[in-house]
């Protein structure tokens, strides 16, 4: 556990409960609540990584936005040199 690190936040009371009703719904204890909050931090970072990348791309066409993609997975697949 070296590689771990504490942190202190604060949520609402409603938050609380509805997080330790569901896990404990689901037979998890006390200790599972950092695994879930490590988890949904994850996935919102992701979330939020793809919404701006997405962002960044609206303004461009289609077709053009999938010859893009197509020549990343093209270079992406060549056996590095």
């Amino acid at each position: 556990m070296n590689d771990m690190t504490r942190w202190t936040v604060s949520v609402s009371k409603n938050t609380d409960i509805a997080v330790r009703s569901f896990l404990a719904q689901r037979g998890m204890k006390k200790g599972d609540l950092s695994r879930f909050i490590e988890e949904a931090v994850k996935w919102r970072v992701l979330d939020q990584t793809i919404t701006e990348a997405r962002g960044k791309f609206e303004d461009m066409a289609p077709d053009e936005l999938d010859a893009l993609i197509g020549e990343a997975v093209a270079a992406a697949r060549q056996p590095a040199a």
